[in-house]
């Protein structure tokens, strides 16, 4: 059973999985560095570590990931990425709301509704990654999706 469904698995899906994975090491790294080693606020460290750990997860995935897909403008593919990022946070805070709001049970387990809220939130990340982000458009479409560029 494993073997089929791995069959029908993305092709990039190990590789989107271990570039998240990379993203939260950076991630805490750096928010571990600016709290423990620079005295900086938690906030604002983890305003820095995201944005770190955003860039990294981007330039990987562009990389290594969605090759293939690449944008002629490097800037027009970096502002869909934070744009996706920004939706999938919502869409993975929503589910959990959600969960925690209308079942019992998980509002007293916050730790499966945590995981919910991720899954939905990755599969709507990597679709996105693969459908909105990494389309590898010509410059000529993304001018009709863009008319100020």
């Amino acid at each position: 059973m494993p073997r089929r469904l791995l069959q029908h698995l993305p092709a990039q899906l190990p590789g989107f999985l271990v570039v998240g994975t990379i993203g939260l090491f950076v991630d805490a790294a750096v928010l571990a560095a600016l709290v423990y080693g620079l005295g900086w606020g938690n906030y604002e460290s983890r305003a820095v570590s995201f944005g770190i750990a955003l860039t990294v997860t981007w330039l990987l995935n562009r990389e290594y990931v969605f090759s293939a897909g690449k944008l002629p403008s490097a800037g027009q593919e970096y502002g869909r990425y934070i744009a996706l990022q920004c939706i999938s946070m919502l869409v993975n805070l929503g589910v959990y709301t959600l969960c925690i709001a209308t079942r019992e049970m998980l509002a007293s387990l916050p730790l499966l509704a945590l995981a919910a809220g991720c899954a939905s939130g990755l599969i709507f990340n990597f679709a996105g990654m693969r459908y909105l982000v990494f389309t590898g458009e010509s410059a000529a479409a993304i001018q009709v999706l863009d008319p100020d560029q």
